[in-house]
């Protein structure tokens, strides 16, 4: 998600072609016999070069070798600590100073929290005036800023959105999609830990550094605790990774805390010591659930920690996965079909958080905005400018892997494979269009994550999403200093 003074490209009409006067012809794929026809549902469908058997993982996954890994865990944290160190867009919130200078916080809440450029609408069709803005700049608080502010730290403890004022207002661009919510950023998920900078004037929202943004989360989303507690927390070597989209711990009659808590894909929890594992758990036998630790938000809102449930049956991993072509392949097509959520609005996400979270689950920090991952210098880099051709690019799409992330402004989409000589991806992703045989234009939408091929893919009748390629990125140890 990269914010641009219009709208964002990966949210706008997207569309497809070879090149301009080009058709598209679909790809000659062998047919399933009878019998296995009828494992398959009605297949209708107005993306160009995709057939049905290429929505099943299993069709990418047999045209790949699972090589060894691209990184070792060892490497993982070694390319963590170097994002950390070199790239400003990625922190330690819990390496965060103690205090604050009123100079400082100050930036925080004003880069956080500017009036935009454009005009603005909430759903209604009513404008944003110059007072509604007053009232959002006044509940920042920002006259409360002192000349030393204390930091506070504390864990995420219900999957929640990350806000450019301290509301819940929805509001929309000129184009009034309401898919669009311009004061979304982006989420936060359970037992992410947050640098908690300031709080609002009405006592509701916390401005909050995570690893990768700095913005407005509802207090009551966050349990604020002792910093060297939280670290211990998140360091713990025994620990499970959600590699499903989402999963809900057990459900427990008597503590909500625990109960049914949503978890996204790459979220980490500690195995509960074994020491501490009963037979029974919440009036339930421990032997069929992996037993783990949750960050709980006591009535004061300070932090404790309980015993949740994970049915030993969910989708969950003992440790990070290894960074292989086959588990990049199956975390995404994980995701096939969820609705397009800007900055995870609709309790899903958009293309960086699509990307963001796969890599999650092997342990991987990415960057939140796609300028942000394309335009800084971590993995492997290919980079191309106005002076590039399309020769140059079609040769380094001719050597892509598995994984690799591809950036035009504004969006980015994760390769997958190639089949009868056309790269194909999958990304989260708003539109679709593409050059007819007939040479119209096609404007559709997507609206979803989606199997697509790359090169038919056009911003507009005269303009390729090869042509506005500026990046590819491998996320591999070497390149990321």
């Amino acid at each position: 998600m990269t914010k641009t003074p219009v709208s964002i490209v990966c949210a706008l009409v997207l569309g497809c072609t070879l090149g301009a006067g080009h058709s598209v012809a679909q790809p000659s794929i062998a047919q399933p016999s009878i019998a296995q026809q009828s494992n398959y549902a009605p297949f209708v469908s107005d993306v160009p070069l995709v057939q049905q058997p290429m929505l099943n993982p299993e069709f990418w996954l047999q045209r790949q070798s699972d090589s060894k890994p691209l990184m070792s865990q060892s490497q993982i944290q070694a390319f963590n600590r170097s994002l950390i160190n070199n790239n400003p867009y990625i922190i330690d919130p819990l390496a965060m100073p103690d205090t604050l200078s009123a100079k400082a916080l100050r930036s925080y809440i004003r880069n956080t929290s500017s009036t935009p450029s454009s005009p603005r609408f909430y759903v209604d069709g009513k404008q944003l005036e110059r007072a509604d803005f007053a009232r959002y700049h006044a509940n920042t608080n920002i006259d409360s800023v002192t000349d030393s502010n204390p930091v506070r730290f504390g864990l995420i403890v219900e999957r929640t959105s990350l806000r450019t004022f301290p509301t819940a207002d929805r509001v929309l661009n000129s184009e009034m999609d309401i898919d669009l919510d311009r004061f979304q950023e982006t989420g936060a998920f359970p037992a992410e830990p947050v640098a908690v900078l300031h709080e609002s004037a009405d006592g509701q929202w916390y401005l909050v550094a995570a690893y990768n943004y700095t913005a407005w989360v509802k207090r009551s989303a966050v349990a604020v605790g002792d910093k060297n507690r939280i670290r211990t927390f998140t360091q713990a070597d025994d620990f499970i990774v959600v590699t499903g989209d989402k999963i809900e711990t057990t459900y427990v009659p008597n503590e909500p805390r625990v109960s049914e808590v949503q978890l996204d894909m790459g979220v980490r929890l500690p195995l509960a010591p074994k020491e501490q594992v009963k037979h029974l758990t919440h009036g339930q036998n421990s032997f069929a659930s992996y037993i783990v630790t949750l960050p709980v938000r006591n009535d004061d809102g300070t932090l404790s920690f309980a015993q949740g449930l994970i049915p030993r049956s969910a989708d969950v991993h003992l440790g990070y996965l290894p960074l292989t072509a086959h588990h990049l392949i199956a975390q995404g097509f994980k995701f096939l079909g969820e609705r397009y959520g800007w900055g995870h609005d609709y309790n899903a996400r958009d293309c960086t958080g699509f990307v963001g979270e796969i890599y999650k689950a092997f342990g991987v920090w990415m960057p939140r905005n796609s300028s942000w991952q394309g335009k800084t210098d971590y993995g492997h880099n290919w980079r191309f400018d106005k002076d590039s051709t399309e020769a140059q690019k079609r040769e380094v799409i001719a050597q892509m892997q598995v994984g690799d992330l591809i950036y035009i402004p504004g969006h980015v989409m994760m390769y997958i494979g190639s089949y009868q000589g056309q790269p194909y991806v999958i990304h989260d992703v708003k539109g679709l269009g593409y050059i007819k045989q007939n040479g119209e234009f096609y404007d559709g939408e997507l609206n979803g994550v989606s199997v697509t091929p790359l090169l038919p893919l056009h911003l507009n009748s005269t303009t390729s999403y090869l042509e506005r390629t500026y990046a590819i990125k491998r996320i591999a140890q070497g390149a990321e200093q």
